[in-house]
């Protein structure tokens, strides 16, 4: 089932999550919806936030990137891949700055500066616990998710100089003028259909 995606200005968005306890069927489900949903709106991550639930949960697809990864020099494990309770236990001090989107803040992207290597323990769709050494552009996509668990988006690293930029896409958002490809709910909770 595809879920609408919360946009920028919703709540659901800045609040954090609680770590998933149990392996259950409902999670599995969530699992699932959460894929066919990142897969609908053509993204290569989604966080349980940004469809209004509350699991410390994410998925990752980076199948559409899979021959820049590869020309990188970067391996990619399979694909899609699911972060249950992820956390980072390591990062590189080298930093790389790569321009970011969001299906939460459609039709924006900005650089952002994040570790250029990470190394992230969580479980995985089957709840077993697993450590992952991660580069490039995995390990930006990762972290960039990551962070939606403790209710930071990736405009929250820009400068003031660049978030004045955007305030008025922002505010458009904020106010619930926002298109996109893909079903959105919006701060009102009032729900968007796609274009």
């Amino acid at each position: 089932m595809i879920l609408p995606i919360y946009v920028y200005g919703h709540d659901a968005l800045r609040e954090e999550t609680d770590p998933v306890e149990e392996h259950t069927e409902a999670l599995q489900e969530l699992i699932d919806n959460m894929i066919e949903t990142m897969h609908n709106a053509a993204g290569i991550g989604l966080a349980a936030p940004q469809v209004g639930r509350t699991e410390r949960l994410f998925v990752v697809d980076l199948t559409p990137m899979a021959d820049d990864i590869a020309e990188a020099g970067e391996s990619l494990p399979p694909q899609p891949m699911t972060f249950i309770n992820p956390e980072i236990v390591q990062e590189s001090d080298d930093t790389a700055e790569m321009e970011e989107g969001c299906l939460s803040i459609p039709e924006v992207r900005e650089a952002v500066a994040r570790p250029e290597r990470i190394r992230m323990r969580y479980r995985n769709r089957a709840f077993e616990e697993q450590e992952l050494e991660a580069g490039g552009m995995l390990s930006r996509v990762l972290q960039h998710e990551r962070d939606h668990l403790d209710g930071v988006l990736f405009t929250d690293y820009l400068s003031s100089f660049r978030k004045r930029l955007l305030r008025r896409p922002l505010r458009e958002m904020v106010n619930g003028e926002v298109e996109a490809d893909y079903p959105l709910v919006t701060k009102d909770d009032d729900t968007v259909p796609s274009r």
